[in-house]
């Protein structure tokens, strides 16, 4: 395999924010035509329920199925395949599911109140979902790592039904998918996928239950149908391609830090590995590393591509001004790998996951760390945050007003409420306070 060249960019170069833009740039544009074949299922989804996802099962997974019964796996089929797993596969199942659950429990937000002087009550209520889908990429591209990172938070949130939907093409089921959703918690496991698996989760079938969240990544026509179906229920996100960023102080093995960049630009050739340094001899050093390490590689050709379309290292005067350029790109998965990591992540302000120092590599926080996996990706980082509990709770503000706060804040409503011409806003307000 012949050496690859990785673009190099200086921070200090005049043209420099420009040069970024054109390398973050993605215009992963709507393709209309799977818009409109996704409408078209979800159309069909609504108006024929089960019939309808009965045949497009048929047709994409290539079944044989005449009933939707056939379209349910039995908790035992679970239950059997994580009672048949190798030993060392249980046991990595188990820590991972132990470690996340244990970082979710953090993550519950409670009910709080208080009372004011005059009596009146005022605080906020958190409710569980009542039921939530999870989906779940199916055959040959299988992550029992992705059930456990969904489903976990959304059992620790207290949602009180989660369902899983995981194409089977061919009759084909993982066996770690199915051992995860078993000691994860899924209620019930439909064995569909695609546009149609999406479109019944938000409407219902006859069979299927309607949900209040969708999560969990899929291809581009379950992210359109996610898209497209979001206002009926709600989603977690829609996810772009995977993303990793390095800081690197020149100090930490550049066989490490190739082998990191290859554990994202392995997922497909458009996603994207950043490496920064203000040691332009460690960014040689790390390109041959690269080269190196990259005949070794399964998906060698993959990464290849990923790294030079959409690679690049860029050098910089020091740590802080590494730390200005990740806020502006906001990465999915960042790593410190820096002698004060503590330090340089005070000046982080935009990032879904930080892996803190030399020895956290960014792989383990996709399986077995406990912080979840499922993280902003395409720079928004800037506004949102990884999958957690707290995407499986929602708010409800509680008022209870005693009489001398009706009295109050009755005489303030009804002023603003006159001022904006809303005359049954004010009198509402008003019949509660005292007359003398």
């Amino acid at each position: 395999m012949s050496d690859i060249n990785i673009t190099r960019l200086d921070a200090s170069s005049a043209d420099f924010n420009r040069q970024l833009k054109d390398l973050l740039a993605f215009n992963e544009t709507d393709d209309l035509e799977i818009h409109q074949r996704v409408l078209s299922i979800i159309a069909e989804v609504r108006k024929n329920g089960d019939q309808a996802v009965i045949e497009y099962t048929n047709r994409f997974d290539h079944h044989s199925v005449t009933q939707a019964s056939e379209l349910q796996l039995s908790v035992d089929a679970l239950k059997s395949a994580w009672n048949n797993l190798a030993p060392e596969q249980a046991q990595a199942l188990q820590t991972a599911a132990d470690r996340i659950r244990a970082y979710a429990e953090h993550q519950k937000m409670e009910s709080w109140q208080y009372t004011e002087a005059d009596g009146t009550v005022l605080g906020q209520k958190i409710t569980p979902l009542d039921r939530v889908g999870l989906y779940v990429p199916g055959g040959k591209a299988a992550y029992p790592s992705s059930v456990l990172m969904n489903a976990i938070p959304a059992k620790v949130a207290g949602v009180g039904e989660l369902i899983m939907v995981v194409p089977t093409p061919g009759g084909e089921t993982n066996q770690l998918v199915l051992a995860a959703a078993y000691i994860a918690g899924v209620d019930r496991v439909f064995t569909i996928g695609g546009a149609q698996a999406v479109a019944a989760l938000a409407y219902g079938t006859e069979t299927i239950p309607a949900v209040a969240k969708i999560v969990g990544p899929g291809n581009i026509y379950v992210a359109t149908a996610k898209k497209l179906v979001f206002g009926q229920v709600g989603i977690d996100m829609i996810a772009g391609p995977s993303e990793i960023l390095v800081i690197c102080d020149g100090k930490t093995n550049p066989d490490w830090i190739a082998m990191d960049l290859f554990s994202q630009a392995e997922h497909d050739e458009n996603a994207q590995a950043i490496l920064i340094s203000p040691d332009a001899a460690y960014l040689d050093a790390v390109e041959q590393s690269i080269n190196k390490l990259l005949p070794t590689m399964e998906r060698a050709e993959i990464i290849k591509t990923s790294l030079t379309t959409r690679g690049v290292m860029i050098k910089v005067d020091d740590l802080n001004a590494a730390a200005d350029v990740v806020n502006v790109i906001a990465p999915e998965h960042l790593e410190l790998s820096v002698e004060d990591p503590e330090a340089l992540c005070k000046n982080i302000r935009h990032a879904g996951a930080i892996f803190m120092g030399r020895y956290t590599a960014e792989a383990l926080g996709d399986y077995c760390a406990g912080p979840n996996h499922v993280l902003p990706t395409s720079s928004t980082a800037r506004f949102s945050s990884p999958l957690g509990v707290y995407d499986f709770q929602k708010r409800s503000s509680l008022i209870n007003c005693s009489e001398a706060g009706a009295d109050m804040l009755g005489k303030t409503a009804s002023i603003l409420a006159r001022g904006e011409s809303l005359t049954a806003h004010a009198r509402s307000a008003e019949f509660r306070i005292k007359t003398d």
